[in-house]
């Protein structure tokens, strides 16, 4: 049967023409028939979950008004989710059940979310590539290339359609690199609006809990939830805007691939025809990446120490990065002054535009295969080379938003934009990027989830 949408299966639940429980059971055949060529699942709640969805449906029942009810979620492995070990792509983090949940996913449950199972991650949520000792993680619209990282489990269970929504997290990119890999709906909001609260500092707040969806309706859904303002699943038509095209290169260690360069050109067109003005923009990267990479080491160098993690107990290429990440720290690569700078230029940059479209990669993810096992130039090297237009609005704490875009035939995997805007305290940035990515998928729809996959039920 074809996968519903979150929106859609609230509906139908309330209707009752199906269950919580139905749903759930149908998520976990789903899993069991696809999972095991793509590695999405660190842990499957099937026992946990169908008795979670029976408590929810008692509660339809009841006459409780549930947002998400009876919708199957998966939740990544770096969040504590109660009863379950949150092993954070590390052999050595403990297998201890966590005895409470995480505030966004006691938020979902109260909503009526039904979680089904924890996905994989990279060691510490580094890297743009999920794989680590527990296995690697496949793209579903072609399993010999990456899904992402560091949420690339979140984004193979969605796009492969085992589940229709799935819990994300973005410290550099790690929502909205899978969502472009796997040619989902990704959002990372802006700092404030969605409770943080990962690993030591959440990278010295540049990390944001977020969703992954297949429509525009479902991830505002989620992150209405999450964010705890239901008016943001409402996703209305923007006024006329200023829209600021960018594809420029953010570093010299990347070159952009043509097709990622039309999708965005594309894009761009699509808003002008909806009758948005669209402006070239140059965004003033820095040409010192210090103020970026050290907070990414030494975020995951603190993570380490937070979970007791001795350096023995790391992978290779993690180890090295939690050392340079010391090693920055104690050469003040931690100020605050350069960020403050880069943040003066690019608002000014900026000022003129209401929202930004760039490219959503530079080039298509790696192939899947063994990057744990590999050293940590050679994973600096790839992520930065194919992913380099994500790192910046964690740093300054934008809302940014990953936005299917077409298909790269030459690499048999989906193009996508990321689309920017201007942090607000209210989510008005983050409304405002919902709309603007419902105009581009009304104008351009997608294909919902990989093409093997979208029949399975």
């Amino acid at each position: 049967m074809t996968l519903l949408t979150a929106a859609e299966t609230v509906a139908a639940v309330r209707a009752g023409s199906t269950t919580a429980v139905a749903e759930t059971q149908a998520a976990l055949d789903r899993i069991a028939a696809l999972d095991s060529s793509l590695g999405a699942f660190q842990i499957v709640r099937a026992e946990k979950a169908l008795a979670e969805a029976a408590a929810v449906d008692a509660r339809v029942a009841a006459g409780e008004h549930l947002p998400l009810a009876g919708v199957p979620i998966a939740i990544k492995d770096n969040v504590p989710v109660a009863g379950e070990p949150m092993r954070e792509g590390s052999a050595a983090t403990s297998a201890e059940p966590r005895p409470t949940d995480h505030e966004v996913v006691a938020r979902l449950r109260a909503a009526g979310a039904v979680v089904v199972g924890i996905t994989r991650v990279p060691e510490l949520c580094v890297f743009g590539t999920t794989d680590s000792v527990y296995g690697t993680t496949r793209n579903p619209h072609n399993p010999e290339r990456t899904s992402g990282g560091s949420s690339g489990g979140s984004a193979a269970a969605v796009a492969s359609g085992m589940v229709a929504v799935a819990h994300a997290a973005d410290g550099m990119g790690s929502i909205r690199i899978p969502a472009a890999n796997c040619g989902l709906v990704g959002l990372k909001p802006g700092s404030g609006l969605v409770p943080a609260d990962m690993g030591a500092h959440s990278w010295f707040g540049m990390s944001e809990n977020g969703p992954l969806a297949t429509t525009v309706t479902d991830a505002a859904l989620v992150l209405s939830v999450m964010a705890g303002r239901p008016a943001l699943a409402e996703v209305s038509a923007p006024r006329a805007l200023r829209i600021g095209l960018a594809t420029g290169i953010p570093t010299p260690l990347a070159k952009l691939d043509p097709e990622w360069k039309a999708a965005a050109d594309r894009a761009a067109e699509t808003l002008r025809a909806a009758g948005h003005e669209v402006v070239e923009l140059r965004i003033p990267y820095p040409a010192d990446p210090l103020p970026v990479l050290a907070r990414w080491f030494a975020g995951a160098a603190d993570d380490a120490a937070h979970f007791g993690l001795a350096d023995r107990d790391l992978e290779p290429r993690v180890r090295a990065h939690v050392r340079a990440g010391r090693r920055l720290r104690q050469l003040g690569g931690l100020r605050p002054g350069p960020v403050d700078r880069m943040r003066a230029q690019v608002e000014a940059a900026t000022a003129h535009v209401d929202v930004i479209v760039t490219p959503g990669l530079a080039q298509p993810g790696p192939v899947a295969e063994g990057w744990h096992r590999r050293g940590w130039v050679a994973n600096l090297r790839a992520n930065i080379g194919y992913a380099p237009y994500a790192a910046l609005w964690n740093l300054l704490g934008w809302p940014a938003a990953a936005v299917p875009a077409g298909w790269h035939a030459g690499a048999q995997v989906p193009l996508s934009v990321q689309l920017v805007a201007h942090p607000a305290a209210d989510g008005a940035g983050e409304a405002l990027l919902l709309s603007v990515a419902a105009q581009l998928e009304a104008a351009n729809p997608w294909a919902r989830v990989a093409t093997s996959t979208t029949t399975v039920g």
